[in-house]
């Protein structure tokens, strides 16, 4: 996948994409359908397929100061797309300069004079432009200007509603971590690289993983059956743990972390990309009277986690 940020423009045998065009944060099913389309589209007109999508997302951009709300930073996004065979990703600098544009003018400097594009594909809801005044409907009348088609996904649903970002929020939010899986159509995964903590776990006898979540939506705090995938290093691979989730309260922590402990591993991953899997939900974070206290829990904790991951089929 060829990845276009800032001023890049596409070069020779790049132009004339099929492109996608959203935030496509947590890029969950409803999310695929629509980049799934545009590459049906793409094989049909012998053109490759693309992504337009922005960074910082205008959420952050409007409210910095909001609380954090995504699911899935840029670079796991990039990884997921990836995975999902995208030729071409044009990620976006959304600044004022970009958020001043009238939905005419995205349309016609943008996605046809820098970017090239012969064809785009967005959902139903799609807004853009100052103050999000355009819509699937103004994009249409400026394609036919222009001269680049649209296409209109149909929205994905199923009988528990319709597939969204917020949806997806509002489980991990309460530990509803089936929902969230079926909405993404996948487990819900906090990636990011390990990180040099207080050690303090490793006096427990329970070394773990530290992840921060800075920046992303975060789950209930609490423990979870989890499995990380070790993306880098000597020791890549798959491995079964016991994750937490919160500010770990017994020990008057404030900052928000993930933790986990790997079954039947102790070796160093400091500065390695790790992918976590949440499975399951266990129990809220609590805060102990004592260290003692806090071990038994957390061996409690492991027997549950591994009974979690064996009736799930979730092995490494």
């Amino acid at each position: 996948m060829r990845i276009f940020r800032n001023s890049q423009s596409p070069g020779d045998g790049e132009t004339e994409a099929v492109a996608a065009i959203g935030n496509f944060d947590g890029l969950h099913l409803g999310h695929e359908s629509v980049i799934r389309l545009a590459q049906e589209i793409a094989r049909k007109e012998g053109r490759p397929s693309g992504i337009v999508t922005f960074e910082p997302h205008p959420r952050e951009f409007f409210a910095p100061e909001a609380a954090p709300f995504r699911l899935m930073g840029s670079e796991s996004r990039i990884a997921r797309l990836r995975e999902l065979d995208v030729d071409l990703l044009f990620e976006m600098t959304f600044n004022s300069a970009l958020a001043s544009l009238s939905a005419e003018d995205f349309a016609d400097s943008v996605l046809r004079q820098k970017l090239h594009l012969a064809h785009v594909v967005v959902g139903s809801d799609f807004r853009y432009g100052h103050r999000r005044c355009g819509s699937v409907e103004t994009l249409a009348a400026s394609g036919r200007l222009c001269g680049f088609e649209v296409t209109v996904a149909p929205e994905l649903s199923d009988r528990n509603g319709k597939c969204s970002s917020s949806a997806i929020r509002k489980a991990l939010a309460e530990g509803r971590m089936r929902d969230a899986s079926r909405m993404l159509g996948r487990r819900y995964s906090i990636e990011g690289r390990v990180e040099k903590g207080d050690q303090r776990g490793r006096h427990l006898g329970f070394p773990t993983l530290n992840i921060s979540i800075a920046g992303l939506h975060p789950p209930k705090f609490g423990v979870y059956a989890a499995l990380a995938n070790v993306r880098t290093g000597p020791f890549a691979g798959r491995y079964r743990g016991s994750a937490s989730i919160g500010i770990r309260p017994t020990f008057g922590e404030s900052t928000p972390l993930l933790e986990i402990f790997l079954f039947d591993f102790s070796n160093c991953l400091y500065g390695e990309l790790v992918s976590v899997e949440l499975v399951e939900f266990q129990r809220e974070e609590l805060k102990f009277k004592s260290a003692d206290e806090l071990v038994d829990q957390m061996k409690n904790d492991c027997e549950r986690t591994l009974d979690i991951l064996e009736s799930a089929g979730a092995t490494n």
